[in-house]
Formats: C-alpha cells, structure tokens, sequence
C-alpha cells in the first residue's frame, strides 16, 4: 500500500483534567508538554507517524472549543484536517465523522485510528507494527486493534482475549480476537496477566476506509445514513453547519460496543512498545526517568532532598526545593500549585473544582 493512501486519524475531543493543575479543561492533557520534550501529547503522537503517513493525510477529530490549539500546536496540517465536534458523543459517531470524510477525498484509503494522549516509548518498533497492520488491512475487510501485552494486573484498561491458535495466514504475528473484556476488578486482572492470551485493548485501530463505512452500514444503520447523505457537502462551506445540526442527533456510543463487539472479521495484534494512556499521576512517574531515590522531576530547576518515591512537574522557571516529602505529587501550573499524596490521587478531581 502506497504511502500516499495511508491515513491517520487523531481522536483528540477528550475534556478531561486529569493532570490538574498542569491540564484543564480549557487545555486537556493532548494540549500539553506532560513529558517535559517541549512537545505536546498531540504534537508527539503525530511525530511517531512521520515515516508512515504523509502530513497532508493526517486528520484531527476534536471539540470545536479546541480548532485554535490544534491548528497552533500543527500549523502544518492542512485546516480544512482538523474536524470539529459540535457536542460529545463518543467515539463511534467521531470516527463515522472522519470515515465518511476520507472516504469523500481518498476512495482507498488506508486508516490508522489513535488517541490524542497517549505515551510510546519505543517509537521505531510502535512504526514497525502500524506498518505492518496497514499492509494487512489495504486490501482486506479485516478490522485489527492492537493489544498490549500486559504487565501488571491494571484495573483502568479493557483487555482483549485472542485466539493464539488462530494467526492469520498473511501474518502469523496478527490473530483473531476471541472477545473484549471490560476493565476487571484487581481479583480478575490478575487472573488475565496469568495467562498469555489476554492483551490490554491500547484503542488503536486499523482498517481500509470501505471496511469501516460498511461496518458502520451494517452495525449502525441509523448513524451510517446520517454520514453517508452528507457525501456532496464534505470539504464544502457547508460541511460545518450540517455537521453542526446532524451530530447531535447520533447516539452516544463507543465504537467498540458499536462495531468491534459485533463485526466478525477482527484481529488483535500483540504488541510491546512502552504503551501508556498515562491515566495518572502515578503512571506518569513510571515513565520518565527516576533518580536513585525513586523520585521523577519534569522541570529545570528542581532540588529534592531526603525524598522519595514523588512526581514533580514545575517547568515554569520558578525555582522549587523540597524536602523531606515521600510517595507525593508536586505540580504547578500559572498561579495554582497542587501538593497531594500519590496514594490520594484519585481524589485531585474535587480538589479541582472540576464537574
């Protein structure tokens, strides 16, 4: 499959503030440098891409609030890329929005699906696997969604059963999914990690433009007719205010209980390239280097002393000297600082104010 048919659609209408106070709602976590690179989430997630999908072919699904970021944070994305959800209604109605809209431009095209947010750590081999799904689905009615193997007994990710006696001819590393499994209690997690058949679901999908728009016809009729009438008006003035008026009225659902659930021709291919939704503080912290003492700074000008096992993010010059602190988040951002217990993280959101 030509280089020039491969496209990757970037899901990036999350609202979340998770990462309070350095994220808000006004800038979620793909709009900012969580990692200390001097890049962004989204801007990263893009950047591993590079070899593999053409800049022109790159596309952006996400909340009208957030047209002006995306287009400052990719000024060399095509505007007429970035996709603009007038309200949330999951991911299934996102990614029939952006099927449909390839599809009116590029007939054969190729589609890498991904979120805005998430971390890789090996990015030549999270290359090696893109490219080797694409070539899988170029020609193909196989939908593939890529699992990761396991580490720990992680309650935040849905899992992915495979068949491992059942690889697929093109490709003895891609097997058929058996089921998708909800997120576990911590008694079942560990039960998955147990056994090597069960993979986290990353939410990276591949598929070719005709495989997903027919699934969609088939699986959700009703939300298919929605896309499928607006075929003269995509890339038009119009595109905007019909989007506008119809989105609202499809059903709010995720595209794995609308499509993957349902359609029989899909495929998991295990992977491992350092994958992280980076959920929390604390996964975070496991993924940027740590001192000796267990400690993870993203920050110029930062001294710990007799500390232990805390997450500091405070890259706004200031200079920041703790002492005597263990297992804590350190984080500022403009004029709130937050101070709070890794074990208590769970509780940021009614720190935030946030709804």
């Amino acid at each position: 499959m030509s280089k020039q048919k491969n496209h990757l659609v970037i899901m990036a209408g999350g609202v979340g503030s998770r990462f309070w106070p350095v994220s808000t709602a006004e800038r979620p976590k793909q709009f900012i440098d969580v990692l200390g690179t001097g890049k962004t989430l989204l801007q990263l997630t893009v950047e591993r891409f590079g070899e593999i999908i053409d800049p022109a072919n790159v596309w952006v699904v996400t909340n009208r609030a957030y047209f002006d970021i995306v287009h400052e944070q990719l000024p060399d994305m095509p505007v007429g890329n970035i996709l603009c959800e007038p309200c949330r209604r999951n991911t299934a109605p996102c990614i029939a929005y952006v099927s449909w809209r390839i599809k009116a431009q590029d007939p054969k095209a190729n589609i890498v699906v991904t979120p805005s947010d998430h971390v890789v750590m090996d990015p030549q081999e999270f290359r090696r696997v893109i490219a080797n799904a694409l070539d899988f689905t170029a020609d193909s009615d196989a939908i593939v969604t890529l699992g990761m193997k396991p580490t720990r007994p992680e309650t935040g990710y849905g899992y992915i059963q495979a068949d491992l006696s059942a690889s697929s001819l093109r490709n003895k590393s891609i097997f058929r999914v058996d089921s998708f499994r909800e997120k576990p209690d911590f008694e079942t997690a560990t039960q998955y990690i147990k056994k090597n058949y069960y993979f986290w679901n990353a939410g990276i999908f591949v598929w070719n433009v005709n495989t997903i728009v027919n699934a969609f016809r088939i699986y959700q009729p009703k939300m298919s007719k929605i896309f499928e009438a607006m075929l003269p008006i995509y890339g038009t003035p119009q595109e905007q205010q019909t989007i506008d008026e119809k989105f609202p009225l499809c059903e709010n659902i995720s595209v794995d209980y609308a499509i993957m659930e349902k359609a029989e021709e899909i495929f998991v291919y295990p992977a491992d390239f350092g994958w992280s939704d980076l959920g929390t503080w604390g996964s975070l912290q496991t993924h940027v280097h740590r001192d000796l003492y267990g400690n993870a700074c993203i920050g110029d000008n930062i001294s710990l002393f007799e500390s232990h096992d805390c997450i500091v993010h405070t890259t706004q010059e200031r200079k920041v000297v703790i002492q005597g602190l263990d297992g804590y988040i350190v984080a500022e951002n403009d004029n709130t600082l937050l101070i709070c217990k890794l074990s208590e993280e769970q509780r940021i959101k009614q720190f935030s104010g946030d709804s």
